[in-house]
């Protein structure tokens, strides 16, 4: 979490406007002089920052149930942002991109965040503990949830291959809504401790002052503002990344992986940060929330707007990211299940997360 600022106004309330007004610009000009396709796409880096920024100030006024909460919903405010923007190009990619985003989501979680920390916070304090109720419990429900949104589809019969048919789409959907709910009310009420880092003595003498209510009021304001320049920057942008992807001659999934990395810089650096400070918790809290909310949050919008617009959504995965899949929950249950890790662990989910880059890119 970010330290209350002393000022009213500072850089982060600064950039969102300019974000907007940069927006405003491409729209007016378009991305076809070079200039202005790099201005743009690190304006889009900036607003994704900047959302999140905000909304973790916003968590420090509400408290952290309310605040992960607020975090989880405007982290995929921007990913369906990106996803929808690419699906309206009506690409041969537009079907399978809202599955390809999400599953690069859950595989970088899984393990190029998890991997990071274990690697870097065990090579400072050779070992690290967490809660294993609390990590076990996230690594099921995103288990379940990768399963039934991208699993599944392939062993269904109602419909063409890897698709779901209305009333299946409908069911995933709301099954995601609930059990994501479910999992929420867990972690803020019922089971806060499985969750929970004990507070250090300098933490508890010294603990982080919430934000006042002006400053929280601007802060939402700032967030509504960044969200809409990431999704307007996103959807100018959208042509161009995916003209960059077949100019390089990489694979459609590729356009899934730029879209994850994306949504989940700002979680990657909360999460190394927590580890090399000896909390490992709370880099799992991150980063399999962030996982089990890209799923949970995500497919239900997307399969809303592909029944309303009559679109095609292909969720079901190749037999290779089934694989992947599988080996990535596996493993994440012997690296979870102790309640102790090391750098080995971490080292062995990095190569996992480099075997899946170089199979997507090298098919």
């Amino acid at each position: 979490m970010p330290q209350t600022p002393k000022r009213l106004f500072d850089t982060t309330h600064f950039l969102s406007i300019t974000s907007v007004v940069v927006m405003m610009l491409v729209f007016s000009v378009g991305v076809s002089s070079p200039w202005f396709l790099i201005i743009a796409i690190a304006f889009l880096g900036v607003s994704v920052m900047t959302s999140v920024h905000h909304a973790e100030v916003i968590a420090l006024r509400v408290g952290p149930s309310l605040g992960a909460l607020i975090l989880a919903l405007s982290v995929t405010v921007i990913e369906v942002g990106l996803i929808v923007s690419l699906m309206t190009n009506n690409t041969p990619e537009s079907a399978v991109v809202a599955r390809d985003t999400v599953f690069a989501a859950v595989i970088i979680v899984t393990n190029g965040i998890v991997g990071v920390c274990l690697l870097l916070g065990g090579l400072r304090y050779r070992e690290l503990g967490f809660h294993v109720q609390g990590a076990s419990s996230l690594l099921a429900i995103l288990a379940v949830l990768a399963g039934i949104t991208m699993v599944l589809p392939n062993y269904t019969t109602s419909t063409a291959a890897s698709t779901y048919s209305t009333g299946q789409l409908i069911f995933v959907a709301a099954a995601c809504l609930v059990l994501y709910g479910i999992l929420v009310y867990f972690q803020t009420k019922t089971h806060k401790d499985y969750f929970e880092v004990e507070a250090t003595p300098e933490e508890q003498e010294d603990p982080t002052k919430p934000p006042s209510r002006r400053l929280t009021i601007l802060s939402f304001i700032c967030l509504v503002v960044s969200l809409g320049a990431v999704i307007g920057l996103a959807k100018s942008l959208s042509p161009a990344i995916e003209a960059g992807v077949t100019a390089m001659n990489a694979p459609r999934a590729a356009v899934g992986i730029v879209i994850a990395l994306l949504v989940l810089l700002p979680e990657t650096w909360a999460a190394i940060s927590a580890a090399r400070a000896n909390q490992l918790q709370t880099s799992l809290n991150l980063a399999l929330g962030s996982g089990a909310a890209s799923i949970a949050l995500t497919i239900p919008v997307v399969s809303v707007f592909s029944l309303m617009t009559n679109r095609t959504l292909t969720l079901g995965l190749d037999p290779k990211g089934t694989a992947f899949l599988l080996l990535t929950f596996i493993v994440g249950g012997l690296t979870l299940g102790t309640g102790r890790t090391t750098a080995l662990q971490g080292a062995t989910h990095l190569v996992l997360l480099l075997s899946y880059l170089v199979m997507s890119f090298i098919p």
